[in-house]
């Protein structure tokens, strides 16, 4: 006989949490798409996000440097102004990038120097000390150290180090200008009482140098000789309360001649040979001060805008070629890994043979034949085509061969999936990352590649329209111990983008990676 069960009347019972709305937390979570869940992991990889910053700042930096200098565009160049150094004029009181060079120099060497200054006030010849001098605009010395006196035998010599202006040092220029040029120039000073012409200098035994315009005082054997107000002739110290004598150019009367007529036949098209300070005839011309951020390259190209042009020639290259390589590899690869057989036999065989062929001579033999024809960029874009995609097909090949006979995709093909869609829609997602990320990783090596045929001089992309940071780079190479900024702002901005787009490329493996989906790391 069974025992009895006994039974718990409903009365006994009581919810506990009675209102209250129950939930499972494990399913609480919406589900996260296949992109979401990268960009989240994505973003816990702090030098991944650092670099894509960086990235995105160079990209904005090359394509808004252009727009935003409205002035001039990348083919505005002036010879005069070439190799100088950075120069800002709302950095330039704090004393950065003031278009400044640390140099020695002699006594002679300083006041040559100072004397540009000097001569750019004394526009009129009534005498000006080195001292007014010193506090005139148009000073190319920005700092003058004491002298250091040294002894041989009997005589003293002092020496000087100082940093100087370059784009100020450059001074007087002789120009030659017609005579309807010359009335503008003096409408000109007029309107903005800024100083353009100056008097001419004499050709006689003070000066050392007729063709220099900035030997406007009485020289001899590159030794100042006098000062204002005669007296025996010697040389000169420099000190701040020294005159130096003008040598200009004066008619019967003792007027200051401004100009010379050397030819012409009517009044409009007479042409006069004038003696200008440089800084003031670019303003002039230009309407506005030398304002280089980064400096003048080794022909007068305002540098940060040829390196913006240098770094979009670069982008679009190695966009363009990553994305048919994508392309390509991707479709090659897939056939080669899913098929696999003679199919895959044959497609390797082809793969072997156009991989033994160097980069470097396919590169070659583009620009020397296929260049005049379509232009160095295109002809550089087939010669990456030709082999560039071989290692994206590998890697495709590879993961194909690794996915194929999984379980999931025998249940597709149990069920009737195609081999089409089986290759996209099962097998090629999960090579996703693999994929993105070789595709990524393209871009530095051909950032890098493309660089080295310019420097090397390969492949010739220094027009006034376009360069390429390898191009800046071979100008520089042998100058850049005089002028380091030609060297060093390319050599960062290209450095940045190799480190950066790779550190990139390894985030983006990690993050597309299916072994990690879900994983809190």
């Amino acid at each position: 006989m069974s025992e009895r069960i006994p039974v718990i009347p409903k009365e006994k019972f009581a919810f506990v949490n009675e209102g209250a709305r129950m939930h499972d937390k494990v399913f609480d979570d919406k589900p996260i798409s296949y992109f979401k869940d990268a960009w989240l992991r994505f973003r816990k990889n702090r030098a991944s996000v650092i670099a894509t910053v960086i990235i995105v700042m160079i990209i904005l930096y090359a394509f808004l440097m252009p727009l935003m200098n409205t002035r001039y565009d990348s083919r505005f160049m002036d010879p005069y102004y070439a190799k100088k150094a950075p120069r800002s004029l709302v950095l330039r009181p704090l004393g950065i990038f003031d278009g400044g060079q640390d140099r020695a120099f002699s006594e002679k060497g300083l006041i040559r120097a100072v004397a540009v200054g000097v001569g750019a006030e004394n526009w009129d010849g009534r005498g000006v000390t080195v001292e007014e001098g010193l506090e005139s605009y148009y000073q190319p010395m920005l700092k003058i150290s004491d002298p250091v006196e040294k002894r041989a035998g009997k005589n003293i010599t002092r020496n000087y180090t100082g940093r100087v202006d370059v784009f100020l040092e450059v001074g007087f220029l002789y120009q030659s200008i017609m005579q309807s040029e010359y009335a503008k120039i003096r409408a000109w000073e007029e309107e903005t009482g800024l100083h353009v012409l100056y008097p001419l200098v004499e050709d006689n035994s003070y000066n050392t140098d007729a063709s220099d315009a900035n030997n406007w005082y009485k020289m001899k054997k590159n030794t100042p000789v006098s000062t204002a107000g005669g007296g025996k002739a010697k040389e000169l110290s420099y000190e701040p309360g020294l005159i130096l004598e003008d040598n200009y150019k004066r008619d019967a009367d003792g007027n200051l001649i401004y100009y010379e007529y050397t030819g012409g036949g009517s009044l409009e098209t007479a042409q006069y040979r004038v003696r200008v300070l440089y800084y003031n005839y670019y303003r002039y011309r230009n309407g506005f001060e030398p304002n280089y951020i980064f400096g003048t390259d080794s022909q007068g190209y305002d540098l940060s805008l040829r390196m913006a042009g240098g770094i979009q020639l670069s982008l679009l290259v190695a966009v363009c070629v990553s994305v048919i390589n994508f392309i390509l590899g991707a479709m090659y690869g897939a056939v080669e890994g899913y098929y696999g057989g003679w199919v895959d036999m044959s497609l390797e065989r082809l793969s072997d043979i156009l991989a033994g062929i160097p980069f470097i001579i396919v590169a070659t033999l583009f620009q020397i034949h296929l260049a005049a024809k379509v232009g160095p960029v295109p002809s550089l874009l087939f010669a990456y085509v030709v082999t560039g995609w071989i290692g994206t097909a590998a890697r495709v090949r590879t993961q194909f061969y690794r996915f194929k006979n999984q379980e999931y995709v025998m249940a597709a093909r149990t069920l009737g999936a195609r081999d089409r869609r089986i290759i996209w829609k099962h097998i090629f997602p999960n090579s996703l990352g693999t994929i993105i990320t070789s595709s990524a990783l393209v871009i530095p090596g051909v950032i890098n590649s493309e660089s080295m045929l310019s420097y090397l001089g390969i492949v010739k992309l220094g027009s006034a329209q376009a360069t390429s940071l390898g191009t800046l780079l071979a100008d520089a190479s042998s100058i850049w111990t005089n002028y380091p900024h030609l060297m060093i702002f390319p050599a960062i901005v290209l450095s940045l983008l190799m480190i950066c787009f790779n550190l990139f490329g390894n985030g983006l493996r990690d993050a597309f990676n299916p072994s990690l989906r879900g994983v809190e790391e």
